[in-house]
């Protein structure tokens, strides 16, 4: 793993050291938007990696908001090792660089700016026509496939609608820090201290969305929406990894009995289970954080469906 200095490559570990232990996430430089007025048929791409929680989110709702014809995915391997995520062709369902054959994905963040600094992330809304990258924040890509290319598909299906913004926006506010970004808090902690204190922020938010499920099928008014868009992913990965890899062993997704359901509930979508490759990401995980496990070896069990 590494980054991008001034447009060059540098090697680091996945989880920095830091003073305080704790795992800093980078903020999102392209940050562009996409009014429906702006959007044109066949401009975009989207570059992703199954493995990846942040990349899901983009592919579900690509998929929810059947955008497939409008915007083609490039998929790299599973591996991210010291040249970062790599076009490869031994895996199953990867696809390599449709647009340029590039080998890595960096070069493609060099392409939209040679002078970036910063990791190489996924997933990527790169714009065909001038050559760069629109968005590589997931939480942002979301919402613009959400609404900005419905006059090309006629899908008007609403994912973040007015009634229920501000119940979506608290969800995701609790869900991100504690759980989405919670899991890799704990799990690239480099002090006990900083391990403790956010593997008890993750299985705290976790009690309370269970509480929250008691009578519900979903987080906001009992129909899928963003909310459950962002955080499906980290919890259908959460058993087969990062319950073991990350040291969330507290207890399984399996052991709440409505997170279970809820997850099995979406899991099951037919719009969303074809999403999930538990190949992709289990190899990634177990075989691409050398700090966490030198010997790289992907465990058989346990059983990745939740």
């Amino acid at each position: 793993m590494g980054r991008l200095i001034d447009g060059k490559w540098t090697v680091e570990e996945v989880n920095p050291k830091t003073k305080d232990g704790e795992y800093q996430r980078q903020v999102q430089k392209f940050r562009n938007q996409l009014a429906p007025e702006e959007v044109e048929s066949g401009r975009y791409h989207l570059y992703v990696s199954y493995a990846c929680p942040w990349a899901h989110r983009a592919i579900i709702m690509l998929n929810l908001k059947e955008l497939n014809s409008e915007i083609d995915i490039s998929v790299v391997g599973p591996w991210m090792l010291e040249d970062g995520w790599e076009f490869v062709q031994n895996f199953p369902e990867v696809t390599g660089d449709k647009l340029y054959r590039l080998k890595y994905l960096r070069e493609l963040y060099v392409k939209a700016d040679s002078k970036f600094s910063g990791r190489v992330t996924v997933p990527i809304l790169w714009d065909k026509k001038e050559e760069t990258i629109i968005n590589n924040e997931s939480s942002e890509i979301i919402r613009i496939f959400n609404s900005s290319f419905n006059h090309l598909t006629g899908n008007k299906d609403d994912y973040y609608p007015n009634e229920l913004r501000s119940e979506i926006d608290h969800w995701n506010e609790q869900t991100y820090e504690s759980i989405n970004n919670g899991v890799y808090k704990t799990g690239f902690a480099r002090t006990q201290e900083a391990y403790e204190k956010n593997y008890s922020a993750l299985f705290d938010q976790l009690e309370v969305i269970e509480k929250h499920l008691e009578d519900k099928d979903y987080l906001v008014g009992n129909t899928l929406t963003e909310a459950d868009i962002r955080l499906f992913p980290t919890l259908v990965r959460f058993d087969c990894v990062y319950h073991g890899h990350f040291k969330c062993n507290k207890k399984r997704i399996k052991d709440f009995k409505n997170l279970h359901r809820y997850t099995l509930n979406i899991y099951n979508h037919p719009k969303i289970k074809p999403t999930l490759f538990f190949d992709h990401i289990k190899t990634h995980y177990y075989g691409s954080h050398e700090t966490l496990n030198p010997s790289r070896i992907v465990p058989l069990g346990p059983s990745p469906l939740v």
